[in-house]
């Protein structure tokens, strides 16, 4: 009778996450380090290229000043070369693949908020400056839209301002246009392109310290209107957190932390963008916070949460909860990157630990 219940129980979760069960399932099973970065690094990015290679640009550096340095990485052969830098050093900034290879690095903090753009052309193995913002802005989010336009949404700007303001940047032309802006400036927030091409923008917070409010606000961008528009409250306010979009549409939010960065978050929660409501999900092992970017649904449907704890976690499509990776990271490391791959393989690089001490270390999960 206990086994019924079990797996009455699992056989709920699935219903309740929307989640198919894959009749192959693959995984990642164990996390093996195979590189290190020739800068340390953390709040930088990562992005596949069409080659195969991993780009890895900017960031915050052993110092904790910005950097403008940018290295490729070989996971065939496990080679890190350094190329050539950008124009301007950058760290809390994004980068946007483009379907011609392309990459746009826009924003980011360097002891001044930027609005610049660079791109790096594959072709050149290098960087060419592609116009600017309207706004000066770091620690935004960037979502490539259907009509390949990137949507830059909030963030900080001038003063430590909290921005509101969103623009729309097209790397066909170079320029950026605003739109309509968010209903509250929002920081740490995360943002999610839904299968209808809208952008669901999730939690976040406005200000320091004492004076800091957590969102449990969350809001949905639609270019036919070019405005936000409210939806449902998460169940938990939360920023520093993660979001990825399931097979069936809906969106896992993944962590996070409350007010005082001193209370992190286990808990997930479910958004459904037909009711506009968010339903509690499955509890992961680890509590994790500082995770913008890094969960990955795989291609069997499995989502991968490996940062923010020293193992990572793989929520399974069959059974609706989540299950431990063997192998560890040596520490505990914040504002990494996790990059889905061509093979199927997630690479994760860089952080910091509770130390404030940036890793170099490249890891990888291999799926079979």
């Amino acid at each position: 009778m206990t086994q019924i219940l079990q797996l009455t129980r699992s056989a709920a979760v699935v219903v309740a996450l929307g989640l198919q069960p894959s009749p192959t399932p693959t995984s990642p099973v164990r996390i093996e380090h195979f590189a290190n970065l020739e800068t340390a690094r953390a709040v930088h990015t990562a992005t596949e290229l069409r080659s195969g290679r991993l780009l890895v640009v900017g960031g915050m550096g052993p110092d904790k000043g910005s950097l403008s340095t940018a290295e490729l990485v070989d996971l065939s052969t496990a080679r890190v070369e350094t190329i050539a830098s950008m124009a301007e050093a950058r760290a809390s900034h994004t980068a946007t693949a483009l379907p011609d290879g392309r990459v746009v690095l826009v924003g980011g903090y360097n002891g001044e908020y930027l609005a610049s753009v660079e791109v790096f052309d594959p072709a050149r193995q290098g960087f060419v400056r592609m116009g600017r913002l309207n706004e000066g802005r770091s620690g935004h989010t960037a979502t490539l839209l259907p009509n390949g336009r990137i949507l830059i949404a909030g963030g900080v700007g001038r003063g430590w301002s909290f921005l509101a303001s969103a623009e729309l940047f097209d790397p066909a032309t170079g320029r950026s246009e605003t739109v309509g802006s968010l209903s509250v400036p929002r920081e740490s927030h995360a943002a999610t392109l839904l299968t209808d091409g809208r952008v669901l923008v999730v939690g976040g917070h406005q200000g320091r310290r004492e004076a800091m409010e957590v969102y449990s606000s969350a809001e949905v961008y639609d270019s036919r209107t070019r405005r936000f528009e409210p939806t449902g409250r998460l169940t938990t306010a939360r920023h520093k957190h993660d979001a990825v979009r399931l097979e069936d549409g809906r969106v896992l939010v993944i962590g996070g932390a409350d007010r005082t960065d001193r209370h992190y978050y286990a808990t997930t929660e479910v958004y459904n963008p037909v009711t506009g409501s968010f339903d509690p999900g499955p509890s992961m092992a680890n509590t994790r916070y500082k995770i913008q970017g890094t969960a990955v649904r795989l291609a069997n449907g499995d989502v991968l949460v490996p940062s923010g704890a020293r193992s990572a976690e793989v929520l399974d499509a069959r059974t609706g909860m989540f299950r431990a990776v063997p192998g560890d990271f040596p520490a505990t490391y914040f504002f990494a990157t996790a990059t889905l791959m061509s093979s199927g393989d997630v690479v994760i690089v860089g952080g910091y630990g509770r130390g404030n001490q940036n890793t170099g270390g490249v890891w990888r999960f291999r799926t079979w």
